[in-house]
């Protein structure tokens, strides 16, 4: 490691982005546009670079050529913000950047790094004396450029320098920018890992609706577009459900068709949710509604075994309706109700996850800063931040007094869509995932004992009893059975 400031240098950026692909170069322009930052700019090809400044010469841009010319424009404690592609590529770049800057210099990874990977490149990173962030950011491209949520990890030595650039450039939710240091290390990215997997149930759940709208209700999508642009104006006001009546408007120029009816119905995946159902499952949280996102994206992808099922049978009946009015409000209410267990299995994941690696993630802040910027901004999220004010150790969202109390007014509505869907044989697998969820969450008594017995005969699992301390063992042989106390006292 050795310094990159050559006698001749003149510092003059505050910040400097490496990677100037779309993101990149949208947080490098947000960035500028922000009273106080001074932006260096840095990509492998100088032709991006170029554009980038040639293109925008309001920004102010310092632009610069290798490692060593960046890190020699940037104050200090130098800080770098780098989006590449997650992989090999951004710890290529660490490993640069490490060569060039200097303890108490700081690197902030923005891109979807899985936080195991930010884990290690931090402590990595650490033993140099620099300080390494992983930063989750949300928006896409728009929020990039206007205000994305932003989650990031590190140090808190890192943060008192990021607070401040970082702030200037988030979206910003009832007068609050949507940034918080989230924790250390790996927390940023854990955070936007269960923030995406929360986006994927979301849309597979208004994708339910609207195939429940289309196929049952006989609803056209122009029809179920000012459906969605109504629920826009409620409870279930979100980014999501404001696009998708966009998406449902539009009309293809080539067929006039609905684009909807042109778009191939097999949906693509990054790999984010898939992180997030693999985590939770390592950490034993159940995220099924998640899970069950996931997995309709890979069944919509598997056009062979669609093709070869088409012919086997379907439906028991079907499915008539008399009210369509009652109907679609039979499927908003679902809906909630079922939004309403994703963001309770996520949260629980958040929980599960602080709790592994000793990351304090103040839950009801996590919330506040997804209200704004981010895919899955929504209006209930200051209920959230509600709950866990009100309960901070709250077990679980669902049971928190408002989400109880909506859970129950949507639930006659939820158990008719979920059994007239099984019924008519259209598939709903994240209600009706969400809503099994539900019912198991509450009872009082699980076939888990079933299964722990089973457990116990074919592989000396033990057992514990609801009547005794301790650990115990059946000796299942012929028709007698003797219980012995393994760990009784």
């Amino acid at each position: 490691m050795s310094s990159a400031a050559s006698p001749t240098a003149t510092a003059t950026a505050n910040i400097g982005v490496v990677g100037l692909a779309v993101m990149g170069s949208n947080l490098a322009r947000n960035l500028a546009s922000r009273e106080g930052n001074t932006v260096a700019v840095f990509n492998r090809s100088w032709q991006k670079t170029e554009e980038l400044v040639t293109g925008h010469p309001e920004a102010g841009f310092v632009a610069v050529h290798d490692y060593a010319e960046f890190a020699a424009a940037l104050q200090k404690p130098r800080t770098a913000l780098v989006m590449v592609k997650a992989g090999r590529g951004t710890d290529a770049v660490i490993d640069a950047l490490c060569e060039v800057f200097e303890p108490g210099d700081i690197i902030v990874d923005g891109g979807n790094a899985l936080f195991t990977d930010t884990i290690r490149r931090e402590a990595a990173v650490r033993a140099t004396g620099i300080n390494f962030v992983g930063a989750g950011i949300s928006g896409g491209e728009e929020g990039a450029l206007l205000g994305p949520s932003i989650m990031p990890g590190g140090s808190a030595e890192a943060w008192v320098t990021l607070q401040p650039i970082l702030e200037s450039i988030a979206a910003v939710a009832e007068g609050e920018p949507c940034v918080i240091h989230v924790g250390t290390d790996g927390a940023g990215h854990f955070v936007k890992m269960i923030h995406n997997g929360i986006e994927y149930v979301d849309m597979q759940l208004i994708a339910e609706a609207y195939d429940l709208l289309r196929r049952v209700g006989g609803l056209s999508p122009a029809e179920i577009a000012d459906i969605f642009a109504e629920w826009n104006t409620g409870e279930l006001e979100s980014y999501l459900i404001e696009i998708t009546a966009e998406v449902l408007r539009q009309v293809d120029a080539t067929t006039g068709e609905p684009l909807v009816d042109v778009i191939l119905d097999q949906a693509g995946a990054k790999g984010t949710g898939a992180w997030t159902v693999q985590t939770a499952l390592d950490l034993g949280v159940p995220v099924s509604g998640i899970a069950e996102a996931v997995f309709a994206r890979s069944l919509s992808s598997k056009p062979a075994q669609r093709a070869a099922a088409a012919a086997l049978p379907g439906g028991a009946q079907e499915w008539l309706i008399g009210d369509r009015e009652a109907f679609v409000e039979d499927v908003r209410r679902a809906l909630y109700a079922s939004k309403i267990i994703a963001y309770s299995q996520g949260f629980d994941a958040i929980v599960a996850g602080a709790e592994q690696y000793n990351w304090n993630i103040k839950k009801g802040e996590v919330a506040k800063i997804w209200r704004a910027g981010c895919i899955i901004r929504a209006r209930f999220l200051n209920r959230i931040t509600e709950a866990y004010a009100a309960d901070p150790a709250l077990v679980a969202l669902v049971t928190a007094p408002y989400f109880a109390d909506a859970v129950g007014g949507a639930l006659q509505s939820w158990r008719r869509i979920v059994a007239g869907a099984a019924l008519a044989g259209i598939p709903t697998p994240a209600f009706a995932s969400s809503l099994s969820y539900y019912d198991g969450l509450r009872a009082d008594r699980l076939p888990a004992a079933l299964v722990q017995g089973q457990r116990d005969f074919f592989g000396s699992h033990t057992y514990r009893r609801v009547d005794k301390e301790g650990t115990f063992h059946t000796l299942w042989s012929g028709d007698r059975t003797e219980v012995s106390a393994v760990d009784s006292h």
